[in-house]
């Protein structure tokens, strides 16, 4: 059995997908972006303020699933700018201090709504 994970403490989908599913006590998030969850626009600012806003989503959306940032086990960030890679790698780490999951880091072409990072996230619920 499936359930959908909605929550307005994250963006609403821009398609035709899910914030998030759970299945056996996992739950696969969405990938999220820099977009304020009130007015459905990207975040002023630069990549740290993205990112700040990109994982404040995520952890809604895992909150919502009776689940959280700690029990996150792989993590996938997308980057426009692979530039970007350190100021994103600080903020990230503010969020993981401890037992940080596992992650991939790849660069895109793009994003939607302009955004510079998207990330999603499997956890433990």
């Amino acid at each position: 059995m499936k359930t959908i994970v909605a929550t307005t403490g994250a963006p609403r989908a821009i398609g035709p997908y899910s914030q998030g599913i759970v299945v056996d006590g996992t739950v696969y998030a969405s990938g999220q972006i820099a977009l304020d969850p009130a007015t459905g626009t990207l975040v002023p600012g630069g990549i740290e303020e993205q990112t700040r806003r990109v994982l404040d989503n995520l952890e809604a959306v895992l909150d919502a699933a009776g689940s959280g940032m700690s029990r996150v086990v792989r993590a996938t960030v997308y980057l426009v700018d692979m530039a970007d890679f350190e100021a994103m790698n600080r903020v990230y780490g503010e969020y993981f201090r401890e037992q940080a999951p596992a992650r991939v880091t790849v660069a895109v072409a793009a994003l939607p709504k302009g955004g510079r990072v998207e990330i999603d996230a499997i956890a433990r619920v």
